[in-house]
């Protein structure tokens, strides 16, 4: 592929990735990766290393891996009940999918909340293991806009 096409292509990619931070129906740390990758191999790894991309690649996968576990993580460092962990993740994943975006944000705290209700935990510890699992979702968000941002300034380092 010409340098220029590649160029422009992993520019999408990474704006998309971008975005992907925020709205969960795109896969934004992966296409961002994607792009870098795709640079880096278009460039014959002279402008982007290999181990740079495989550093890159243990961090996308880590973020995937944070995703699912810091809410359930969150709510067990707040002393959640399996049944409220298991409701951090069983609010995650359904909150995609019914709400999008606020699903992500809070499904993981309602599904907790639920959890810890149905576990008959008294009403200000179900409330503070889901937000614990609120906490958790945070901390994953921003860690991703860290590892996104650090692969957009190292693909456009590399620009120049």
């Amino acid at each position: 592929m010409e340098t220029v096409a590649v160029t422009i292509l992993c520019s999408i990619l990474m704006v998309i990735g971008l975005l992907g931070v925020v709205l969960p129906i795109l896969p934004g740390i992966p296409l961002s990766w994607l792009g870098f990758f795709i640079y880096a191999l278009g460039t014959g790894f002279e402008r982007i290393s290999i181990v740079t991309v495989v550093i890159f690649t243990i961090l996308t996968v880590l973020t995937l891996i944070l995703d699912f576990a810091a809410p359930m993580l969150g709510a067990k460092k707040y002393q959640a009940s399996k049944l409220g962990i298991f409701g951090a993740f069983l609010g995650f994943t359904i909150g995609i999918f019914v709400i999008g975006f606020w699903g992500i944000i809070l499904g993981p705290f309602i599904g907790a909340l639920l959890g810890e209700l149905i576990a008959g935990r008294k009403p200000k510890q179900a409330i503070r293991s889901a937000l614990g699992a609120f906490l958790g979702f945070i901390a994953s968000t921003l860690f991703k806009i860290i590892v996104i941002l650090t692969m957009a300034g190292f693909f456009i380092a590399s620009l120049f």
